[in-house]
């Protein structure tokens, strides 16, 4: 686990970064006093959590996180703040938790095992798709770059049909709304599929599709993802689900209904 501690009291950061080792001795841990430090490192650097102060003067802790879900979309905000009016924010910016000061190790080693995007074992090569949320899929912990926003939803539609079959047609209708599925659609739809194809195929991840010439479907078996984990009775990822599913796309409302139901509200 790698976790950063960003704060504008040095001593603060000194001594959030030593409770941080009592209760996660084997992570690598590291301290920022300088915001645009800890920009810089985040550049280089993958970070499974931060913790954050909020006021830290001309780039303050809300700022800094809208700046740590730019370079790390998958990063886990925790804010640690003496000043209670800027959790509403805090959780607009999808946070994982809101921590008042003075801080204690046992409400650290809580956040760390609730944590909203929960961690797992990266083996070489495995995929991971978040859903809750916004649609986003990662490589090795880093985001995979696909060339167009509709190679984005295409591949976001055939996750939601957890391994169903998808014809040419019902992914046009997608793409494209009730436009006429006519040569020009199919035109379309076919570039955007090769365009998808060719982007995993340079990321190594081609084979997380199933293809023939008339019908797509995502192999399961070759993907990590937040939802259908939940589904299979994951604790972790149904406690990830926070009533937002595929926020990106309007098609996504229906299955967010199914998602929504008891077994996936907390308390």
């Amino acid at each position: 686990m790698n976790i950063m501690v960003v704060d504008d009291e040095r001593l603060v950061v000194e001594q959030m970064v030593g409770l941080l080792r009592q209760v996660e001795p084997e992570a690598d841990i590291v301290g920022f006093s300088e915001p645009e430090e800890a920009c810089s490192y985040l550049e280089k650097c993958r970070v499974d959590v931060a913790f954050l102060d909020v006021e830290m003067g001309e780039l303050d802790g809300i700022g800094l996180a809208k700046r740590c879900k730019e370079l790390c979309p998958e990063v886990n905000l925790i804010f640690v703040t003496g000043y209670s009016q800027y959790m509403m924010e805090a959780f607009r910016l999808h946070a994982s938790g809101y921590l008042m000061k003075p801080v204690s190790a046992e409400e650290l080693r809580e956040e760390l095992h609730n944590l909203r995007h929960p961690l797992t074992e990266e083996s070489s090569g495995r995929v991971r798709i978040q859903t809750f949320g916004n649609f986003e899929i990662f490589l090795n912990g880093k985001p995979v770059d696909l060339p167009r926003t509709k190679c984005r939803e295409c591949l976001a539609y055939l996750v939601d049909r957890r391994g169903a079959r998808v014809s040419m047609p019902e992914l046009a209708s997608i793409l494209w709304g009730d436009r006429p599925y006519d040569r020009k659609v199919q035109n379309s739809t076919h570039q955007v599929i090769y365009a998808l194809m060719k982007a995993l195929k340079q990321a190594g991840i081609q084979d997380i599709i199933i293809k023939n010439r008339r019908e797509l479907a995502i192999d399961m078996e070759k993907v990590d993802c937040d939802y259908y984990a939940a589904l299979n009775g994951d604790l972790a990822q149904m406690n990830a689900f926070t009533g937002e599913y595929m926020t990106n796309y309007s098609w996504a409302e229906f299955t967010l209904g199914g998602l929504s139901d008891t077994r996936f509200r907390r308390g």
